[in-house]
């Protein structure tokens, strides 16, 4: 194996490492855990290393550790990258804002401890960081997707057709609207758990509930209306562009297992483990995303001219 492989290959282990942070950090705060060291940081109660430590204290120390070994690893890849790839090669752009937004991240959670927006805290301010976070981890995913699929040989991309970029920008950006509702439906869910499915849809309608509790609505809304449209949008560019099927497939597939497994969330009143699967799955959505785009605006790309494409489709219905 030659370098360049190898590289490549650390590149997806650093991805799948920090699916791996995130999902732990969701499990933080689901668990309530999220102040257990306290308003310190970097320090945790004050200490390097906490004496006499809670659970609590566990967790979010082994989160804190977690997350510098991926800051570490991030900066590994980008000096790595640097010494194999050529100047100009994208996989250096990626490698950069790959360290950039994880300097951000670290910055938005060390923020969450010190303004004490963990644990119970049921403030706006809380909802408009975990928004903010879920924004910032996206943005992460997509720069470390994007770097593994350069060094893995994928094409440059180039926005040579502005009507396809446009419109992939606005999935993109529905996909993170998708995310930052879920975060809040997630943050209210974990401070003011339901009894049962009849409660809470009582007191997501009530005018005398919490406000977070009102905004858990917004995430099933927008989840079903902005998911089938990407998933139909995604098998339309599959069926225009052969060479994008697969991966068209691959998100409306997911973006269907991700819509029943928020239905079973609802049903089963959000439990921690299955909040975790569904944020696992989210991440898988937007990583098939964010190759299907790479795909679609990757440098030369042309479009099936309309003939074209209307000859083929009368080809398959004869068929």
């Amino acid at each position: 194996m030659d370098s360049m492989s190898r590289l490549a290959r650390f590149a997806w282990f650093v991805l799948a490492y920090n699916i791996g942070v995130i999902l732990w950090g969701a499990y933080v705060r689901a668990s309530g855990s999220g102040a257990g060291c306290g308003s310190h940081w970097p320090l945790c109660n004050g200490e390097i290393l906490p004496r006499s430590p809670t659970v609590g204290t566990l967790i979010e120390f082994s989160h804190r550790v977690t997350s510098g070994l991926a800051l570490v690893l991030v900066i590994v890849l980008l000096a790595w990258t640097r010494r194999r790839s050529r100047p100009g090669d994208p996989a250096r752009t990626g490698a950069w804002w790959t360290v950039v937004f994880m300097v951000t991240e670290a910055l938005v959670g060390a923020g969450l401890v010190l303004f004490r927006l963990v644990a119970d805290n049921a403030t706006m301010a809380r909802a408009m960081f975990m928004a903010v976070h879920l924004v910032n981890t996206f943005l992460l995913i997509a720069s470390l997707t994007l770097t593994a699929y350069w060094l893995s040989g994928g094409p440059a991309m180039a926005v040579t057709r502005r009507l396809r970029a446009g419109l992939l920008a606005l999935a993109a950006i529905g996909i993170l609207l998708i995310g930052t509702s879920g975060a809040v439906a997630a943050l209210g869910d974990t401070l003011f758990p339901s009894t049962s499915i009849g409660a809470g849809l009582s007191a997501d309608f009530s005018a005398t509930s919490h406000l977070l509790i009102r905004l858990r609505v917004l995430h099933p809304a927008l989840a079903i209306g902005i998911g089938l449209a990407v998933l139909g949008g995604a098998l339309r560019l599959g069926g225009i562009d052969p060479t994008l099927t697969s991966r068209a497939r691959l998100v409306a597939g997911l973006i269907v297992v991700q819509l029943a497994a928020g239905l079973i969330n609802v049903v089963r009143l959000a439990p921690v483990w299955l909040q975790m699967v569904h944020l696992l799955l989210a991440d898988a959505v937007w990583i098939a995303f964010v190759l299907l785009a790479a795909g679609a605006l990757r440098r030369g790309a042309v479009a099936m001219p309309a003939a074209a494409f209307r000859m083929r489709a009368e080809g398959t219905v004869r068929s």
